[in-house]
């Protein structure tokens, strides 16, 4: 049991200095580690400059092929479970949007030429309201749109 523990602690303390060093003498930059973040779309108040920043468009078309599952009630509004899929071809990006959330962008996925139309995460709701999910495709947003009724706010 000791000695179990010890490789554990050992494989991360050498896991850690290893990509330290390896940053340290710039194998690997930090910006390669680290997934890039449109910070004027997630901190924009409004849908449309959100979607404009992050996507370079914000007219969207409700769509039948995109799918979205939120629960009707949501008890703590800190903790809002989410899938968005979608079968459209040539996915670009999967976002949730909250219009009554302070910043109405709250998750977005990049999705590979091979990847798959799917997302699930959990996300907070400052109160009642629409969840909008949009999937950017050909060049063209699509969304499908529920509402949550939350109880007890999660934002602020």
């Amino acid at each position: 049991m000791m000695n179990e523990r010890r490789r554990v602690l050992l494989k991360g303390a050498f896991l850690t200095g290893g990509t330290g060093l390896a940053m340290a003498i710039g194998l690997v930059a930090p910006k390669a580690l680290l997934a890039a973040w449109p910070e004027k779309a997630f901190r924009s108040s409004d849908i449309v400059e959100a979607l404009n920043n992050l996507l370079g468009a914000s007219e969207y078309l409700e769509s039948d092929a995109v799918s979205l599952n939120v629960p009707a009630i949501a008890e703590n509004g800190a903790v809002v479970p989410v899938t968005l899929t979608s079968n459209l071809p040539n996915i670009r990006t999967l976002s949730i949007v909250v219009p009554t959330n302070p910043a109405p962008l709250v998750a977005s996925v990049s999705i590979g030429p091979n990847g798959v139309g799917f997302v699930s995460t959990r996300i907070k709701m400052e109160s009642t309201g629409d969840v909008l999910g949009i999937v950017e495709s050909d060049g063209q947003l699509y969304m499908a749109r529920e509402e949550v009724r939350v109880t007890v706010g999660g934002c602020g």
